[in-house]
């Protein structure tokens, strides 16, 4: 993954920016609406957005003094933003994040440097910590616009850096299920090439020629990501080639979180 903190957060804020022109034309009808997300409508995830906008602002306090973080602050910060309207979510929401990003684009070159960051048991720089928000960011944003447009894409920018970030979240985000096969996927936008292997464990790594495998497949980077955050249903689905494997097989790897 880029190790370089400022495109991370160059794409953070234009993840919030284009949450806030999704937002901002919202009715209130529109607000509790599902979105994406089965559990929640869409003021719901914005909600989550702005709580998760406090507690990475916890994380980054942390990561820059250096002190351990306080999960026991995080059930209060979400009950909090649980018991608001759905008005109050969706404004609440993008002033949070608005402060978080804006914190970010504030630090100097060597505090962004400094951090070194233990979460749950990951060693992040300053990268890592922004990519969780990331990939947070740029998924729930993408839960909402598919709302508004079932042909709505993750943000580009945001693509090309979190494909780089993909097999953090596979310990995870991958459940095989007993299922077991390995599979070549290559990418466009940006282009790659990696090997899929579904076993007692779900690994991403780059494709090594030679490689034994059930099938290939050929898919936009965008599709991946999606993939592995589970959001890649038969309706949401782009144009892909599956030669020799059922992409069914993959959809079932990772059902989401």
């Amino acid at each position: 993954m880029s190790t370089e903190a400022r495109p991370w957060i160059a794409a953070l804020r234009n993840s919030h920016e284009r949450l806030a022109a999704l937002t901002a034309p919202l009715a209130s009808e529109e607000l509790r609406g599902q979105s994406y997300c089965t559990d929640w409508n869409v003021a719901q995830v914005l909600s989550h957005v702005g709580s998760g906008a406090e507690i990475s602002n916890l994380m980054l306090t942390s990561a820059l003094e250096g002190t351990p973080l306080d999960r026991e602050a995080f059930a209060p910060i979400w009950d909090s933003w649980n018991n608001r309207s759905p008005e109050a979510q969706a404004a609440d929401a993008l002033t949070a994040d608005e402060a978080y990003v804006r914190r970010l684009e504030q630090l100097t070159d060597a505090e962004l440097d400094g951090i070194q960051f233990d979460f749950f048991g990951m060693q992040l720089n300053a990268a890592g910590v922004i990519g969780l928000r990331l990939s947070e960011h740029a998924l729930h944003t993408w839960d909402v616009a598919v709302t508004r447009d079932p042909a709505a894409v993750v943000a580009p920018d945001a693509v090309a850096l979190l494909t780089g970030n993909l097999t953090r979240v596979l310990g995870f985000a991958g459940k095989p299920a007993g299922d077991s096969f390995r599979v070549r996927i290559i990418t466009t936008d940006p282009d790659g090439d990696y090997l899929l292997a579904v076993g007692d464990s779900v690994t991403l790594s780059d494709w090594a020629p030679g490689t034994d495998t059930d099938g290939q497949i050929r898919m936009p980077a965008e599709a991946l990501v999606r993939l592995v955050y589970g959001r890649l249903d038969s309706e949401h689905t782009p144009e892909i080639f599956a030669d020799g494997i059922d992409f069914g097989r993959l959809r079932a790897v990772f059902p989401g979180f």
